[in-house]
């Protein structure tokens, strides 16, 4: 089944990234955080890597220390290009046997050919399922109930082992976010598209799932990965990288950059003034004062916290610093809270040396 199956479940709105709404999205969103719903998640695509070697491969090529991960226990991984810029990003669950990555769906192609091409003569088999599984989200509970083949829990904003948290308030916006990703067989949508038909499922769309990541400072690739995006930039050294393992492509300058300099970039959230009715669109420009410092990634309607968003500025914009954001008729006001500080980095002790003219 497609995300066209649901256009038929009453109120339902599904457009290229799959089943948007039902007719309420706030109303979802509660559904959800409450584990009352699911959301399938179209935009979604399920990779699975098969072979003894499969663990300590993806450990040596990726971001993530993976050698000792027990099945069942999920964590995320990125690839890196040689200057240390997110090319992907892979949610990462292993049931003993394979391994499962949930990834964007438009860039599933290129992590798979990446990852046929980095095969050498390793006994380990990379393959595309997405034909034969989809993905479905809410909190655990709910999406254990699916009975998929493997549950991925969100590790977010827990800061993992050999990673490192640049968000410093406390307690963490995402503290209480409670999210499950269950790879299930394509069938299984069907069944949900019936109930929900029927009265006897509740559904949320993606715009649900997209505002509750937006308001739990969760960066995913598909907006926040622009190309050029440092893991630093988007505070993701907390789940996804692993500080202490060894060599893979790109660590240089994630150890240079966390260690002896500052990410160029930082990652804020933006509480976006709510009398305009219409929301910027992603990739809006966000203003200083009349000057480009930074673009939005995601935006959203949050159930509690109204329109909200997030976007990557320069470093150099002050915490405190008035922002505005293009919209279609002008620009709204922006109040930002500091996701990843500007000082962010510098986190070796390294001694200053004098100068020479200082020395006698």
């Amino acid at each position: 089944m497609t995300a066209d199956g649901f256009a038929s479940v009453p109120g339902a709105v599904v457009d290229e990234r799959g089943l948007a709404h039902l007719g309420n999205p706030v109303r979802e969103q509660r559904d959800l955080a409450a584990g009352s719903a699911v959301a399938p998640l179209a935009d979604r695509a399920v990779l699975t890597v098969a072979g003894e070697d499969r663990l300590s491969w993806l450990d040596s090529i990726t971001s993530q220390a993976l050698t000792a991960l027990a099945p069942g226990v999920g964590t995320e991984l990125l690839v890196l290009d040689p200057q240390g810029h997110v090319e992907h990003a892979a949610s990462v669950v292993d049931d003993g046997e394979r391994t499962w990555l949930i990834v964007d769906r438009d860039r599933a192609e290129g992590l798979l050919t990446w990852l046929t091409r980095m095969r050498f003569r390793l006994r380990v088999d990379p393959q595309n399922v997405s034909e034969e599984f989809a993905v479905v989200a809410g909190t655990s509970t709910a999406a254990d109930a699916l009975g998929g083949e493997v549950v991925w829990r969100d590790p977010w904003p827990n800061v993992g082992i050999g990673g490192w948290g640049y968000a410093a308030v406390d307690p963490h916006p995402g503290a209480d976010l409670d999210w499950a990703e269950a790879v299930v067989p394509r069938a299984v949508l069907d069944g949900l598209a019936v109930a929900a038909s029927r009265g006897e499922a509740r559904l949320a769309g993606y715009l649900a799932a997209d505002a509750l990541r937006v308001a739990a400072w969760r960066p995913r690739a598909a907006t926040e990965a622009d190309g050029r995006t440092l893991p630093h930039e988007v505070d993701w050294l907390r789940t996804a990288v692993h500080l202490d393992k060894g060599c893979y492509r790109g660590q240089e300058t994630v150890a240079k950059v966390h260690n002896l300099g500052h990410p160029p970039r930082r990652l804020v959230s933006l509480q976006l003034d709510g009398s305009d009715a219409e929301l910027p669109a992603p990739g809006a420009a966000v203003r200083l004062d009349g000057a480009e410092v930074g673009a939005v990634t995601s935006v959203a309607r949050h159930h509690e916290e109204g329109p909200i968003a997030l976007a990557i500025v320069k470093r150099s914009v002050p915490v405190d610093a008035a922002l505005t954001v293009e919209v279609p008729d002008g620009e709204i006001a922006a109040a930002q809270e500091v996701v990843v500080p500007p000082d962010a980095g510098r986190a070796a002790s390294v001694p200053r040396l004098p100068r020479l003219s200082q020395r006698r």
